[in-house]
């Protein structure tokens, strides 16, 4: 069990980088790039504040102009012999290999973290792959990749060290939004083991190497054919000794902090046969999963994590791979379309291929190569257990994908959605809410409330959609007792809390909700009469799942607070009086030391109100004592589909607004991603609470609340009274005023896009 230390936090792997990166350099050139933007945010943030490096200085921090500007400012300031760093993804990583190739050229030592996202290709993404760090991979810099952000940490301070006694860049990344955005119980490094672990001396030779007027140099010259290529094959050395650096490194560390790392990790069954080749988030996901297959279902399988992959060391490689493997499963999260294979699998291959010439290996295993992931798609257990049940037949298919159903050239592996590896005693939760509503807010202080309270462990993990403010958010949250290591969505979760009503009839929810389980909702109906209110097809796994259905007006109390949309405090409140994970005096009392820490800068009114939106949270919580037979006509209809709508919309639009995009096979897709135009109109949301009502007496006719609303979706038409001819009696209008004098006057809200 965790232990109340004050070193044990919970944080997401952009904090976690964030506080290694600024405590152990001087210059920091920040660009903002989703889901990078928090680790310069934060660099920015503690240098305001004043906060010191290591060394007792505060660190610069410049934001550029682009990326490349970033990256340039970086190079010149480690010229300078100042440590420097940066941080990016996607895009804004491709802008900085211009200047990456002459960091790495002329020996620089630097670290740059990236939170890796998928490169636009046929389309924008800014979700979490691998295709822009392998982008970079010719470079020359060292490529090291954590898994969750304990390793995420961890690796920002090792990579630093090894980067400074190996004279090599490194670039050091882990998967957006995954890793970047997930919270977990990090162990946090002191400063002063920080300081110890960077020797000085090795800063010191980083100086003396810098351009200085009173020890003059040159670089950057240029060469003609007769000498450049002797000069790029002088870095050969430094290169063939940054293995072993990094496993002295890796052994250090080790002795500092007692958490041991290894350019590969092998994990799984000394004899397996079948074994997985990954690196970064999917290492955790293999890893619990070969612990399960191995335990459960007696098999013989297992993990090779991939922690540094530029150099890649074969002779390392060879020596975690089990003598007894026969069948191998290299997984890319990655398409290098036109290529033989991803770049992971041609690595593993070439290898394998070595170390059976050298006499390392018995027999030739069959090494097969597939993708995962890409756009941060779902990678979980399930997909894991059809990659090693791909392995156990006589031809297993190669260049596979998993996680989508691929019905144009049959590449996808089929997995069975039910097959859940959780231990009963973590327990799960999800919440549904609107983005900027402070649900996902509420949940980091509900991890941090439980993780310092209980003694517990705790992850939570938040999906975003692109549109962010005013769309849909769903964080899932998991307490334990044991580390949690599942960086994939929760299928069957123990209480389920709905922060927006208007989700009922749109979002698939409750159908993760485990028989017996608690579910929550923000109702503007009572206990009494909700039932009455709820679409037939909730009612129906509401009374098959026997749940324990509780009501809140969240959103009136938070009104008559004076806290506006924000429900999150009461919503955060009722879900611990309710799951009995605190006993509910400890609960309100750590949640209003909380509120006090969170918003006492903003000032003591509105810590206050927060305090009095905790109390009568308490005693505003219904139970629904409910039938046990459907009652409702209201339909579950996410997307109204009708007849004139164009077929692209009634087959794809609409699935994608169902939140069943994950279900739409590769057929239905175009493969260029030319869209048809004019599908937006289809998209009704629907989602306001409240929406604004047009008062022709009290109007002036200025048209502001058109000018100003964010959505478009009040608009103002004047126009000649024969217009008017044939309009129902409840269509609102008036006489124009000044210039519109003579006109007829409407103000119109589209209700549905509010």
């Amino acid at each position: 069990m965790l232990t109340k230390t004050a070193n044990k936090v919970a944080m997401d792997g952009n904090t976690a980088v964030a506080y290694v990166a600024h405590a152990t350099n001087e210059v920091i050139a920040i660009y903002p790039i989703t889901p990078s933007s928090v680790m310069g945010e934060l660099a920015d943030l503690k240098s305001a504040n004043g906060e010191r490096n290591i060394w007792g200085t505060v660190p610069t921090v410049v934001e550029m102009q682009s990326e490349g500007g970033a990256s340039g400012a970086v190079h010149g300031a480690l010229t300078t012999g100042a440590l420097s760093t940066t941080f990016t993804a996607s895009q804004g990583l491709l802008l900085m290999i211009p200047n990456m190739y002459k960091i790495a050229g002329e020996l620089t030592p630097t670290v740059f973290h990236v939170s890796a996202r998928a490169v636009a290709t046929h389309a924008l993404s800014i979700f979490g792959d691998h295709s822009d760090v392998m982008s970079v991979r010719q470079t020359g810099w060292a490529l090291i990749a954590s898994s969750n952000p304990q390793e995420a940490q961890d690796f920002a301070l090792i990579a630093q060290r090894a980067s400074l006694e190996s004279r090599i860049p490194f670039l050091h990344f882990f998967d957006g939004f995954r890793t970047s955005h997930e919270i977990n119980i990090v162990e946090q490094i002191s400063f002063d083991d920080m300081r110890r672990f960077l020797p000085d001396e090795l800063i010191s030779e980083h100086r003396r190497r810098a351009l200085d007027p009173e020890r003059p140099s040159m670089r950057g010259t240029s060469q003609n054919p007769d000498v450049f290529f002797q000069g790029r094959e002088a870095i050969n050395k430094y290169y063939n000794q940054l293995p072993s650096i990094i496993k002295r490194v890796f052994d250090e560390f080790y002795k500092l902090t007692g958490r041991r790392y290894d350019l590969f990790e092998y994990v799984g069954s000394p004899n397996a046969e079948r074994i997985i080749v990954i690196m970064a988030s999917g290492c955790d996901v293999v890893e619990e999963t070969v612990k399960y297959l191995n335990s459960k279902n007696n098999e013989n399988v297992g993990v090779i994590k991939v922690k540094v992959y530029r150099p890649f060391s074969v002779e390392d490689f060879i020596r975690v791979l089990p003598k007894t493997v026969k069948k191998i499963a290299v997984m890319d999260r990655t398409k290098e379309a036109g290529s033989s294979g991803e770049p992971l699998y041609l690595d593993v291959v070439n290898a394998i291929t070595k170390g059976y010439k050298l006499g390392l290996l018995g027999e030739m295993p069959l090494i097969i190569g597939g993708r995962y992931g890409l756009g941060s798609k779902e990678f979980n257990p399930a997909m894991v257990k059809a990659v090693f049940d791909n392995l156990s037949l006589p031809n297993p298919k190669n260049n596979f994908t998993v996680g989508i159903i691929d019905d144009v050239t049959g590449s996808s592996l089929e997995w069975n959605e039910n097959f859940d590896i959780e231990p009963e005693t973590t327990f799960k939760a999800i919440f549904y809410g609107l983005g900027s509503d402070g649900t996902v807010g509420a949940n980091k202080n509900t991890i941090k409330i439980i993780s310092e309270e209980t003694g517990q462990y705790a992850q939570g993990y938040f999906v975003y959609d692109s549109k962010k403010a005013g769309s849909l958010t769903i964080s899932y949250v998991r307490f334990g007792k044991e580390y949690i290591r599942a960086p994939y969505l929760i299928n069957r979760a123990h209480f389920i809390g709905c922060h927006q009503f208007t989700f009922l009839d749109k979002y698939e929810m409750l159908d993760k909700l485990m028989d017996g389980g608690v579910f929550l909702l923000n109702s503007p109906y009572p206990a009494s009469q909700v039932w009455d209110y709820l679409p037939a097809h909730v009612q129906e796994l509401i009374i098959k799942k026997k749940a324990k259905f509780y009501v809140i007006n969240a959103s009136e109390i938070a009104k008559k607070v004076g806290m506006g949309s924000r429900i999150n405090v009461v919503m955060q409140t009722a879900f611990f009086a309710i799951s009995g994970v605190l006993p509910k005096d400890d609960a309100i009392k750590a949640i209003k030391e909380s509120i006090k820490k969170t918003y006492i800068r903003k000032g003591m009114d509105i810590v206050e109100k927060n305090w009095k939106a905790v109390d009568k949270t308490v005693e505003a919580i219904e139970e629904v004592k409910y039938p046990d037979k459907i009652t409702s006509n209201i339909p579950f209809n996410p997307c109204r589909i009708t007849e004139d709508m164009p077929e692209f919309v009634k087959n794809v639009t609409c699935q994608m607004i169902s939140y069943k995009g994950d279900k739409l096979p590769v057929s239905s897709f175009p493969p260029d991603g030319t869209y048809p135009t004019a599908t937006s109109q289809f998209e009704k949301r629907n989602i306001a609470l409240e929406v604004p009502v047009w008062e022709p007496n009290l109007c002036i006719q200025c048209g502001i609340c058109s000018f100003v609303c964010p959505h478009a979706v009040i608009r103002i038409k004047a126009y000649e009274e024969s217009e008017l001819k044939g309009v129902p009696p409840t269509f609102k209008y008036t006489d124009g005023r000044g210039d519109l004098k003579g006109l007829k006057f409407t103000v119109q809200v589209a209700v549905e896009d509010c």
